[in-house]
């Protein structure tokens, strides 16, 4: 059987907002009642607009809302060369195309 997970993918760049934290308790829920993980992903892509202030924001609403994670946070921009490497195998082995 595999194991339940969950993630809650916020963006920082500004407060968490109510349909984010909807959401994340959702998921933490979900993940919690099926025994599973719940993973926290800041999608810091937005470099223009992604500050580290939005960051520590979401981590505190996320304990104060007590919400503990299991895995993260991850931060997409630090995992960006993986994800180019594969793009490009998968490129290469012609399953994906650019666009």
């Amino acid at each position: 059987m595999t194991t339940v997970r969950t993630r809650i993918a916020p963006s920082p760049t500004g407060y968490l907002h109510l349909g984010t934290a909807r959401t994340a308790l959702y998921s933490w829920a979900y993940a919690r009642h099926h025994g599973g993980h719940f993973v926290l992903r800041v999608e810091d892509t937005d470099v223009a607009r992604s500050t580290q202030d939005s960051v520590e924001q979401i981590l505190d609403s996320m304990h104060w809302l007590g919400l503990g994670y299991d895995e993260g946070p991850i931060y997409q921009m630090q995992r960006l060369p993986r994800y180019q490497a594969v793009a490009e195998q998968m490129i290469a082995a012609g399953t994906a195309y650019r666009c």
